[in-house]
């Protein structure tokens, strides 16, 4: 995902303003009358985000790469860039790295089958966790002093929907509608 097709969220007061790709989000903003006010939320995370609306509105085509790129005229270097491996520092004890050396294709073969086992048994249970904390940093920043605010947490961490929706049920509609969307995305087709 490039930076302008991140899915945001943006609130003038309690009422839902515009939800999209930061783009068309922002482009909405802008349009907004002078001197309106906005929180935009990252709808990945629920944080709150900072758009720059200064500048003009420009569309630009991407244009296609040429034949002759110049990376092929540059010597090439250690490991795989165009597969998208990426070197990083990985801090282990002596024992990790012994038993590391010793699989079949040595540690970055056997860490990147470590790292797609995790996913596949933990998938589930991490995206549910990331909609918890995604929809707990949006009701904290929009819903922080509304009644049933605390309640609601510990509904959300539960993960029960029903009593989650329950205890919302008075907060403003779009605020109430956005912190479902989040917390539950897992049970919302798309």
């Amino acid at each position: 995902m490039t930076p302008f097709t991140k899915i945001c969220t943006a609130f003038q007061g309690d009422r839902r303003y515009a939800s999209g790709p930061i783009a068309d989000v922002a482009l909405a903003m802008r349009n907004a009358p002078e001197g309106a006010m906005f929180l935009v939320f990252d709808d990945a995370t629920g944080q709150p985000m900072d758009i720059d609306l200064r500048g003009t509105v420009q569309v630009s085509t991407p244009q296609a790469p040429s034949p002759v790129s110049e990376e092929a005229s540059e010597p090439r270097g250690r490991g795989r860039p165009r597969l998208g491996v990426i070197p990083r520092e990985v801090t282990l004890l002596p024992r990790h790295w012994d038993w590391l050396s010793s699989q079949p294709g040595g540690a970055s073969v056997a860490l990147r089958k470590l790292v797609d086992e995790a996913r596949r048994t933990s998938g589930d249970r991490d995206r549910i966790r990331a909609a918890q904390e995604a929809a707990y940093h949006f009701i904290s920043a929009m819903a922080g002093n509304l009644p049933g605010f605390e309640e609601a947490a510990r509904a959300l961490f539960a993960y029960d929907r029903r009593k989650f929706a329950d205890l919302i049920s008075p907060w403003p509609q779009d605020v109430r509608d956005h912190a479902i969307k989040l917390a539950f995305s897992d049970l919302n087709p798309s």
